[in-house]
């Protein structure tokens, strides 16, 4: 019976949002309700094994799974909803050259604009770290096919249609952190392209 239905709350479409990937402050409706319901949103998460992450200055918001520091009694009993993603060589090394990118935007303190970089300036990066000798048909096939990956990951998107330009999101600053980048430069630089797999993603 329909009296027998839940009573789905202001923030109900947020919570769903934030459970199918990262809401930005662009979409700014969604915005507005979930910072005005952070509370509840945060404690309907943890009831379910999940951490809001807000972040205010990047206009950013998402949710992930507790670390070991944070999970309370019964909480390995929980079935996890997000899963580590393991990335290739070259998906790693492209989320460390967009990452290096987003961070060189910043820097610039470029206000209401869009991290964009376009594919061929982020080939000619890519080649810089594979043999003289790659074919270059094949690399920028490879390079597209990462960029297909990390944009199923919400990492990267076109910008403008059917151009060559590819936003960088800011959530990628969440999953690759700032104080990862010089590890992840090193090994990199130590296996060159001859490694098959590269870090963990969430």
């Amino acid at each position: 019976m329909a009296d027998d239905l839940p009573e789905f709350r202001d923030w109900s479409r947020v919570a769903v949002q934030l459970l199918r990937g990262v809401v930005y402050s662009e979409d700014d409706r969604v915005w507005n309700v979930l910072l005005s319901n952070v509370s509840a949103l945060d404690s309907y998460f943890a009831r379910i094994g999940l951490r809001l992450v807000v972040v205010e200055s990047d206009g950013m918001a998402y949710v992930r799974q507790l670390t070991e520091d944070e999970a309370t009694s019964g909480y390995d009993t929980l079935p996890k909803l997000f899963r580590a993603t393991r990335l290739s060589y070259g998906q790693t090394l492209l989320s460390v050259l967009l990452r290096d990118e987003l961070r060189r935007f910043e820097e610039e303190e470029v206000r209401d604009e869009r991290c964009v970089i376009d594919e061929a300036t982020l080939l000619q990066q890519w080649e810089s770290f594979f043999p003289t000798s790659r074919d270059e048909v094949k690399m920028l096939r490879d390079l597209q096919a990462a960029l297909k990956k990390l944009e199923e990951l919400g990492f990267v998107s076109r910008f403008g249609g059917e151009s060559t330009g590819w936003e960088v999101r800011r959530i990628l600053k969440a999953r690759l952190p700032a104080s990862h980048l010089e590890e992840l430069r090193d090994a990199l630089a130590k296996h060159g392209g001859g490694s098959k797999s590269g870090g963990d993603h969430e």
